[in-house]
Order: structure tokens, then C-alpha cells, then sequence
């Protein structure tokens, strides 16, 4: 681990940084599982280490809150607003054409309650749910993208994260987390103030890659849901459940979220590599990636996964 601080410390001299504890139990002992390379173009190293008393894997060293922002690009994909295509429910196949990502499905499509997408990104599910009825609001780490997309959209949208002054107890019938938490740096504490902001019959929305999964088992460092060092948690079931219930949830379930273009993006980026598998190279075919994701999904090991929670 310490080889690939220093290795990114000479690249990256402004880069701070720390190396937690555990982010669920907050005990020291660890043990590396995984020191892959950086596939977005720079070439440095980073550790994922497994806390050896709760299971949870984690990034470390990590950049610390004050200068992680350097390794998200001006051009940062979900920061970029995307145009929303609203298709009729009720029409034939119609699951199979235009819709939203599949764990964003689980929320009722009409509603009239109050909704934070925390992590809003460039604005495309507040959009959608604003659309349907929801009074919503948004927040995102990135005063810029939160400033476009409250601009756009004519909604609040808060800078930075939870829990945040502006915002009160009880004041949300619904929280939501789409691909989020695993980039934040206490996520239990996170979690705790998304609990305090539900109302007594609130319910919480996670959706975070899953490391337990088939498809990081077949890919390893060329896994798409590692994004090291951006991701800071790397979750699977057990663990998920076990963070959201020492945040105080309960009735917490978690259910696989099937996605083919998850496969395909590991399967070019393990392309690039010399010792790509023929596996592998043919999962860069969307016919074949996307069978292998239902196999995954009928099987239980889909690497995203969706938890419901209760306060």
C-alpha cells in the first residue's frame, strides 16, 4: 500500500493523503485483496483492503475530502445533463425501450411526496421524478453542476454533502442514493442524517456496485465498479446491509440490478490488457454481455445492487 501512496504522491504533489480505519467498524486490522492500476489514463497504482473484523473492502490510502476533487475531471460523465425520454408505461415492451436505469425503477412513477436525490448529478432523475409529480430536491458535491442543473430545472439544488444546515428533520418522504455513497468518505455518517431527514414512514434508495459479484470475479482489476480512486467503499450485500443497519435502518432488503453495459465497459477495458481472456473479449459483444447479465441477475450475482431501507 505504501508503494502506491508514494507512487501517486510524486505524480500528483497536491493529492493529501489518509488511511482510515474501517468506514463500518472502525478497526484497523486490514489485509490488501486488490492493487490495481488506474485505467482512466494516468497510470498509478491504488489499494482495495478487506477490514479483517466486518468483511467491508475499502480504498486505501485515499485521497482525503479537501483534494479528492482533483481526480474528477472537468468532463466527469454523470455530472453532464442527459436528456430525459418519458415513454408510456402502459405500452407493449414497453420496459424493453427508453427507460430510466433499472434500479430507478423501483420508486412509484406517479408520486406527490418530497423527494432529495442525493448526488444528483446532472439533474436527469429530478428531472423525471419532478415531472411525475415529486416535489424535489437535489444536492451534489460539485457547486457548478449543482448551480446548471437548479438553473435548469428551477428546483433547489445544495452544495455538498450530509448532512447539510439547510436542510431540516423529517422534511423527506424519500431519500435516494443512485451510485453515491460509495464515493463518500463516512458513509454511516452519511447515512445516519439521510435517516434524520425522513419522515417517520420514509424510506431510503441505494444503488452501488456490488464487488461480490460474478463480474468482478471474471475481471478483477478491469472491473468497471472499482473507478479507483473515486470509489472509496466497495460494497456487497452483507456489507450494504450491514452499514445501513448501524446507521439505524431497518427492514432492509437488496435485490441485483442487471446491467449489460457494466459487462461490456470491464470487458474493453480488460481488452486493452494483454492477457485479456477469450471470456472476456467476447463480452465486449452486447448480444453476449447481455445474456451473461441475466445469468448473473437469475443467479443472484449482478455487480450493482439496489437496498431499500426503512427509519
Amino acid at each position: 500500500m505504501a508503494s502506491a501512496a508514494v507512487a501517486v504522491q510524486t505524480a500528483r504533489q497536491a493529492i493529501r493523503w489518509e488511511e482510515p480505519n474501517c468506514l463500518h467498524c472502525n478497526r484497523a486490522r486490514r489485509a490488501t485483496t486488490l492493487e490495481p492500476q488506474d485505467i482512466h489514463g494516468d497510470g498509478l497504482w491504488f489499494a482495495v483492503v478487506r477490514c479483517a473484523d466486518c468483511g467491508l473492502q475499502y480504498t486505501c490510502p485515499r485521497p482525503d475530502e479537501s483534494t479528492i476533487g482533483n481526480f474528477y475531471p472537468a468532463d466527469y460523465g454523470p455530472h453532464r445533463s442527459k436528456p430525459v425520454k418519458h415513454t408510456n408505461k402502459s405500452a407493449p415492451l414497453a420496459w424493453l425501450r427508453g427507460r430510466p436505469c433499472a434500479e430507478r425503477r423501483a420508486l412509484p412513477w406517479h408520486g406527490q411526496g418530497r423527494l432529495l436525490d442525493f448526488g444528483c448529478g446532472g439533474g436527469s432523475f429530478l428531472e423525471r421524478m419532478r415531472d411525475q409529480g415529486w416535489n424535489v430536491t437535489g444536492m451534489d458535491i460539485s457547486a457548478d453542476t449543482a448551480g446548471r442543473v437548479s438553473a435548469r430545472l428551477g428546483v433547489p439544488v445544495h452544495v455538498g454533502t450530509l448532512p447539510h444546515p439547510k436542510l431540516s428533520p423529517e422534511s423527506f418522504d424519500v431519500v435516494t442514493m443512485w451510485h453515491v455513497l460509495e464515493h463518500v468518505h463516512r458513509p454511516v455518517e452519511v447515512l445516519r442524517e439521510a435517516r434524520r431527514l425522513l419522515t417517520p414512514s420514509g424510506r431510503l434508495y441505494v444503488a452501488v456496485p456490488n464487488i461480490a459479484s460474478w463480474p468482478y470475479q471474471w475481471f478483477g482489476k478491469s472491473w468497471f465498479g472499482l473507478e479507483l480512486p473515486r470509489h472509496l467503499t466497495h460494497f456487497a450485500p452483507d456489507t450494504l446491509t450491514a452499514t445501513l443497519s448501524a446507521a439505524g435502518f431497518h427492514g432492509v432488503r437488496v435485490r441485483c440490478i442487471r446491467h449489460s453495459d457494466w459487462l461490456r465497459s470491464s470487458a474493453r477495458a480488460a481488452a486493452h490488457r494483454q492477457d485479456a481472456t477469450v471470456f472476456q473479449r467476447l463480452l465486449t459483444k452486447k448480444p453476449v454481455a447481455r445474456f451473461a447479465a441475466w445469468c448473473c441477475y437469475l443467479a443472484g450475482q449482478s455487480d450493482c445492487i439496489l437496498a431499500t431501507a426503512n427509519i
